[in-house]
């Protein structure tokens, strides 16, 4: 009796101090949120004066961040909603609305009056009812300094059979918050944690809510059991059976003045219900144990639930910050997470089975005899673990963790034809190691787009485009390569005026490319961007040119050239390089 009193008073003194904390947030940030209020409303204005649905052929969207990538329940469709993009300087925030065709593998922008206002770190779910919906709630907006932030708690559908958008405004609801996460279970919306954050101040959410997509009325849930601590960024899943789990997720809290500390969560919970999935049923938090090998310790890791009852996650970044230097190190993984049997196991490709490797085992075989019978029969060889430690200018040390999973590369061979035929088959082509991407599943293909990595204090925004399909785990796919062209990085020294410059120097830089490649072809001999570097370009060159060779060639393909791959990488590199001088 005496333990078990101790445990309620101390779980009621941390909901006393959780809500202390949570008005001293929300009289912090109100005034904060007043003032972006203003500029959202402009924001709104503007989207008000759309009067018609246009949908137009597009290239594809530019690099975002913490957008929401949903499939289309009835069409062989990709939805991508919002975001935000961060050039060093300025924080720019999206309501924009593309849409990716599968089987024609192109981009459409669809305008639809009166949007959502602009946001990021926001979730969506889609549902099968009437053609289609994407269900949006929450997310943030910041001020283009990134100072300021505006924390939603509206809830938004759009109906994708008329293209229309509609605020549904009922009580009761979540407050504002970011980094949530939402799943439809049944006919509900289940929302999970997330975090609010002031100029000053920030707080941790690990409270559930549920909205009826019947009655369209919203109800707080009070679990018995021990759940989840306040996290954001977690995994969250349904099951078959209506059930819901959490795993994972990232929080801090302030140990001193201006000292926060970061948690990473690695512990696994799932909320269960006892009836049929309606408001007055009753609902248990338990911990769950999983076996096999589960995730490393992770933050920005993006999740999807795949076929054959099973979740999995991708990516994500490990940080360990020491006195002057942060070491971060990405990821490209895939984790499975069987539900059924509540076991994690690692994804590994097993390479592609092409009749170029038939031919060219026929011809070994005929060349070396039967002793290579044996070798065809090895299973593939597993994944490979590359570690690559980029130094930047400023003396910051990223530590690069790739995945390389397929087989060994063949013996090399003498004949130059032989080695175009087979080359790009010893190393697979995969999404280069990245967090925060977005990810959708549809027919059981995963397809991954952007996300980010950073270089030092650099942050390198990706609009890639991969997909894999999770029966076959054979090898990755490269729909939309990444554009060099679109990354730019401003240093907070800079000013306006030269802020300005760069966004009306797109068209130079293509300029001095294509003089550049005409220069080449010229000479008839391979120049790079930095023809003279001089000493210290040539040194950070050296030590880092392999790490954007790998960069440039996972995200151009198989059949790229060599010469452009290391054109291209030169080019990264250099830009960071001058960035950062």
């Amino acid at each position: 009796m005496g333990k078990t009193g101790k445990r309620e008073k101390k779980g009621k003194g941390a909901e006393k101090t959780a809500a202390k904390m949570e008005r001293k947030v929300s009289r912090r940030a109100k005034k904060e949120e007043e003032d972006l209020e203003a500029l959202i409303a402009e924001f709104q204005s503007l989207d008000a004066k759309k009067t018609q649905v246009i949908e137009s052929s597009c290239p594809p969207p530019s690099p975002r961040l913490n957008s929401s990538l949903s499939a289309h329940p009835e069409k062989d469709e990709l939805i991508l909603f919002g975001g935000e993009y961060f050039n060093g300087q300025k924080t720019y925030l999206y309501n924009e609305l593309y849409v990716y065709n599968i089987r024609k593998n192109s981009w459409s922008k669809v305008e639809i009056p009166n949007p959502p206002p602009r946001r990021c770190a926001h979730q969506a779910a889609v549902v099968p009812t009437a053609g289609g919906q994407l269900w949006v709630f929450g997310g943030e907006f910041a001020s283009p300094n990134g100072e300021q932030f505006y924390h939603y708690k509206d809830l938004w559908v759009l109906h994708l059979a008329t293209k229309t958008w509609e605020q549904i405004k009922a009580s009761g609801g979540p407050s504002g918050r970011s980094g949530h996460r939402m799943v439809a279970c049944k006919r509900q919306l289940i929302i999970f944690g997330g975090f609010h954050e002031s100029a000053r101040d920030y707080i941790y959410y690990n409270d559930v809510y549920a909205f009826n997509l019947d009655s369209f009325t919203w109800s707080k849930l009070a679990p018995s059991g021990i759940g989840p601590a306040p996290r954001s960024g977690c995994q969250m899943a349904t099951t078959p059976e209506g059930s819901i789990i959490i795993y994972g997720g990232y929080s801090k809290q302030r140990i001193k003045k201006d000292v926060d500390k970061g948690t990473l969560h690695t512990d696994m919970f799932l909320l269960k219900t006892e009836g049929a999935g309606k408001e007055e049923d009753k609902w248990a938090w338990s911990r769950l144990n999983p076996s096999g090998v589960k995730p490393t310790p992770r933050s920005g890791f993006s999740i999807a639930i795949g076929p054959n009852n099973r979740s999995l996650l991708f990516g994500g970044v490990h940080d360990e910050e020491e006195e002057e230097s942060i070491e971060g190190d990405f990821f490209n993984d895939i984790y499975f997470y069987d539900i059924g049997k509540n076991r994690w196991f690692p994804g590994q490709l097993k390479g592609p089975k092409s009749d170029k490797r038939k031919r060219r085992r026929g011809r070994q075989a005929e060349a070396e005899g039967a002793g290579d019978e044996e070798m065809e029969k090895q299973p593939p060889q597993g994944p490979v673990e590359i570690v690559k430690e980029v130094v930047a200018e400023d003396g910051t040390v990223m530590t690069i963790k790739q995945v390389i999973s397929g087989p060994a590369e063949e013996k090399e061979r003498s004949e130059s034809e032989e080695e175009e035929e087979d080359g790009a088959l010893g190393q697979q082509v995969e999404p280069c190691p990245r967090s925060n991407a977005m990810l959708a599943v549809k027919h059981g293909v995963l397809y991954v787009y952007g996300g980010m990595f950073e270089v030092g204090d650099h942050q390198f925004t990706l609009s890639d485009l991969y997909s894999i399909d999770l029966h076959k785990m054979e090898e990755w796919k490269v729909l939309v390569e990444m554009d060099p062209k679109a990354q730019e990085w401003l240093e907070e020294s800079e000013s306006d005026e030269e802020e300005d410059d760069m966004e009306g120097a797109e068209g130079g830089e293509e300029e001095e490319e294509t003089s550049e490649e005409e220069s080449e072809d010229e000479g008839g001999e391979e120049q790079h961007p930095s023809v003279q570097p001089d000493e210290e370009h040539a040194d950070y060159l050296s030590r880092t040119e392999q790490y954007w060779i790998k960069l440039a060639r996972s995200n151009m393909g198989p059949d790229a050239k060599e010469k452009k791959v290391v054109k291209v990488a030169h080019a990264m590199a250099k830009t960071f390089y001058e960035d950062s001088v």
